[in-house]
């Protein structure tokens, strides 16, 4: 009765419901169980036939040695489907691919050894780095407290590294890792704005944590005429504004959390 109401429930189009007579509507929270319910039967025949497959809902992927088996096994179960659980297999989606090529709910594969591995796929990097851009606009995170701007980034970070742990990305984050530093470390310098308060608050950084960096030395980073972006890439900032000191928690600001020891730590 609760399955039945699920699917009669209507789907909701430019604010008006309109009735659904056939499936699940798309992105409804019915639709993974009820594929996992209905889609055992494929399940069991993949396992008969002995083949080797990750499925996830509805998103499947068959792993075969040969491109001429993959073939053949595409057009087999996909005329199995038709027939026995009546179900219209996507065409466009549907496609023979290498793995390192394929691209399973985000996640594609690379070969170390005798061993396959996944990792984040490049459309997935893309994505994160598009969405850190977007957190750290300059006019806009400059405006926000501080503790705001690292909320949001941890909550980013520690979601996508969550959901990726399971691949192998050291590499990507030690870079990815750097380039997000050098980003909120643009914004913290603009905030000060002023170079006399750029002054005052590298001096006492450097005083705290016993850096011997000259007062010359700051007052050149302090006074330069360069954008924030290039004075931002200086020795002098960046031993100041190290990962440790920015992973400082402080009264309601949270530390910045580093995304490759994030990574390492849940591994």
């Amino acid at each position: 009765h609760l399955i039945r109401a699920f699917l009669k429930a209507g789907v909701m189009e430019d604010g008006w419901v309109k009735p659904n007579k056939l499936g699940v509507p798309q992105g409804g929270p019915l639709s993974p169980i009820l594929s996992n319910i209905y889609l055992d039967k494929m399940d069991k025949e993949l396992e008969q036939r002995g083949l080797r497959f990750v499925r996830y809902a509805d998103d499947c992927n068959i792993f075969v040695k040969s491109g001429k088996s993959a073939k053949r096994v595409m057009n087999s179960i996909s005329s199995w489907l038709e027939r026995k659980l009546f179900l219209k297999v996507n065409a466009t989606k549907t496609k023979v691919v290498r793995p390192t090529k394929s691209n399973f709910l985000g996640f594609t594969f690379w070969k170390s050894g005798e061993y396959w591995q996944a990792k984040p796929g490049d459309d997935r990097k893309i994505k994160l780095y598009d969405k850190m851009r977007e957190l750290l606009c300059r006019r806009k995170a400059a405006a926000q407290p501080l503790s705001l701007v690292f909320t949001k980034i941890n909550q980013v970070v520690r979601g996508w590294v969550n959901y990726f742990r399971v691949g192998d990305m050291k590499y990507f984050l030690i870079k990815f890792s750097q380039w997000l530093r050098h980003k909120v470390r643009v914004v913290i310098i603009k905030q000060w704005k002023l170079p006399k308060r750029i002054y005052i608050n590298l001096m006492r950084i450097n005083k705290a944590l016993k850096c011997n960096f000259s007062d010359e030395d700051i007052h050149k980073v302090a006074n330069t005429r360069l954008g924030w972006y290039k004075r931002s890439t200086g020795y002098v900032i960046n031993f100041l504004l190290s990962p440790k000191v920015l992973g400082i928690s402080k009264a309601d600001r949270p530390g910045l959390v580093d995304p490759l020891e994030y990574y390492l730590s849940r591994k």
